[in-house]
């Protein structure tokens, strides 16, 4: 048989396709890898924020190199509730990933403003240039698969803001639902950078995916002027539509995309309710790294298997999801995360690494309910305000 022209081709640089790639080269440096993507850069435009406990100290070593920005902690306000908690929080970088795959990854395997037309277990077809590999590995992010999913939309932009006087945040604002409640669970996300840079998102829990960019960057001046702070230049600007996954059959859902491995958002990895998809690409990434069969069969069974696991351990945070957009108003949607953040501080470190116990999960739904029980249980029944299917805006 002759060789094959690569033995991994990874479809997509972004923060999944990215990591694997790193992954894969500090545990089998001889492997030619290759990561193929349609952009200019890898990694895209994007801030990852995460908080420490949401990686294992064991993988650290992979997602240090990202972090352009580390607190000991952050804040979250309600209309009737502000805690500090003291959980590190850490703001990792696409520039910095893109910087770190072409110090690690030879010059000729990172392959940037290539779209891929087709994809195999075993080849990747760019153009009229068909490349064989011993396999692949799709991290291209969401597909048409998330047709055969309901739930709702988070939605934001985000401003990386220079002021003219020093803003005088400490730590990170993690959410300031402290506003006006609109288009759904509206909150403001605050990173300060540096003693005069900020980077103000406005965020919301929506039930369409449209975005009005030009609306929300005028919500992000006002709020900025609330806070007493005049922006001197906006220096970068993020925008993104994520899945809030509720309900969905996720046979279908794999089966829309093929037999190939998948990873990140193409494999659904993502947490149903915050559409936090961090350290489930790290612990993925890691996992494949342990592996000794990286054929495409192999790959495929072991994403499948990994996915199914994780659909599996999301039930909860669907459920949740159900209730926030199936029990709730739009305007009181704030009510279910403020009687959250009342919560143990470990509690609520689990349920954003997505590693929330039995215990954790009847702390959560002990008391009385944020949202009137008659539609909670509708909302758990099918019932309650209708789910939207999540198809995958243009």
């Amino acid at each position: 048989m002759p060789r094959p022209d690569l033995d991994i081709a990874v479809l997509g640089g972004g923060l999944a396709g990215g990591l694997i790639a790193l992954a894969l080269t500090k545990a089998r440096p001889e492997l030619r890898l290759a990561v193929i993507e349609a952009g200019a850069t890898f990694g895209g435009n994007h801030i990852w924020s995460f908080f420490a406990s949401d990686v294992a100290p064991a993988d650290r070593w992979l997602t240090d190199p990202l972090v352009a920005a580390w607190w000991d902690g952050y804040d979250v306000r309600f209309p009737d509730h502000a805690r500090r908690l003291a959980t590190p929080y850490t703001s990792a970088t696409s520039e910095r990933l893109d910087m770190w795959l072409r110090e690690t990854l030879p010059a000729g395997m990172l392959l940037t403003g290539l779209t891929v037309d087709a994809a195999t277990q075993a080849s990747v077809t760019v153009g009229d240039i068909t490349l064989t590999a011993g396999g692949v590995i799709d991290a291209r992010g969401a597909s048409g698969g998330l047709a055969h999913m309901a739930g709702g939309w988070q939605k934001f932009l985000g401003c990386l803001v220079r002021l003219e006087e020093p803003h005088e945040l400490e730590r990170p604002i993690v959410m300031d639902a402290d506003v006006a409640q609109l288009d759904g669970y509206r909150f403001v996300y605050c990173l300060p950078f540096s003693h005069d840079e900020v980077f103000i998102e406005d965020t919301y829990y929506s039930d369409a995916p449209d975005l009005d960019r030009k609306t929300l960057a005028r919500r992000i001046e006002a709020y900025a002027s609330e806070q007493g702070w005049r922006i001197a230049d906006v220096t970068r600007e993020e925008s993104g539509v994520l899945p809030v996954i509720a309900q969905g059959d996720f046979a279908a859902f794999w089966r829309a995309g093929g037999d190939i491995a998948r990873a990140g958002a193409r494999a659904g990895l993502v947490h149903p309710l915050t559409s936090y998809s961090l350290p489930d690409a790290v612990r993925f990434a890691t996992h494949l790294a342990q592996l000794d069969d990286l054929s495409g069969a192999s790959l495929a069974r072991e994403s499948y298997a990994w996915a199914q696991a994780h659909w599996r351990q999301g039930s909860f945070y669907r459920m949740l999801a159900k209730m926030l957009f199936g029990a709730s108003t739009p305007a009181t949607r704030y009510k279910l995360l403020e009687r959250f953040y009342r919560l143990p501080q470990p509690l609520i470190e689990r349920f954003y690494a997505g590693r929330s116990t039995r215990l954790d999960k009847l702390r959560v739904l002990t008391g009385k309910p944020p949202v009137p029980v008659g539609a909670a249980v509708s909302a758990l029944r099918g019932g309650g305000f209708p789910l939207s299917p999540l198809k995958v805006p243009a």
